[in-house]
């Protein structure tokens, strides 16, 4: 599986969420080193510089993603919130966040790792409390576990996007459709 990080669920909380691929079946961990957590941290735009992490900041930035995780299924299947997971994100979500400053050139966030989680979970916290909430659906890919936002007219988006699962279903449905053609053909 490639190494690329994603952003295709509409959120960042929902993106971070989904760094562990695959949940219900192969389980692929996208945060391996303190490196990955940071270049995470770096490619969704969340800071412009961090300073290097540590195997204690990958623990509990997966400690936060998977309380995110269950929150998010919460809300989606319209349970009540864990209330394990609550503490775990109130509690991220309580530490000093990453804070913007204007500079010469513009926006320009530094951080810690400790502060790009806490800013991470605040962002969970708004989304999940907030109106995208009923626009918030899982894959159709069944090997994906992504939720994603869908801000498509009428809700009718199926996948968390086209070039990571959309295309690979749409080809693995069309492939079973020529096989089982010529077989349909000769009865």
């Amino acid at each position: 599986m490639n190494l690329e990080h994603v952003f295709v669920c509409g959120h960042p909380a929902l993106d971070f969420a989904a760094t562990l691929r695959a949940r219900r079946s192969t389980r692929f961990e996208m945060f391996v080193t303190p490196e990955r957590l940071n270049a995470w941290y770096l490619e969704c735009g969340l800071v412009d510089a961090i300073t290097p992490g540590t195997e204690d900041d990958v623990r509990e930035a997966t400690t936060v993603r998977e309380a995110v995780y269950r929150l998010v299924t919460n809300r989606h299947l319209g349970e009540e919130p864990d209330r394990e997971a609550l503490a775990v994100l109130n509690g991220a979500a309580r530490r000093t966040p990453a804070t913007p400053q204007l500079t010469l050139s513009g926006r320009h966030t530094e951080a810690t790792p400790e502060q790009a989680l806490a800013t991470v979970a605040r962002q969970a916290v708004e989304l999940l409390s907030g109106p995208d909430v009923p626009l918030m659906k899982e894959c159709g890919n069944p090997e994906c576990t992504r939720v994603y936002i869908d801000r498509s007219r009428g809700m009718r988006r199926q996948w968390c996007g086209m070039e990571s699962c959309g295309n690979k279903i749409k080809a693995a449905a069309y492939r079973a459709r020529k096989k089982s053609a010529p077989a349909a053909a000769a009865h």
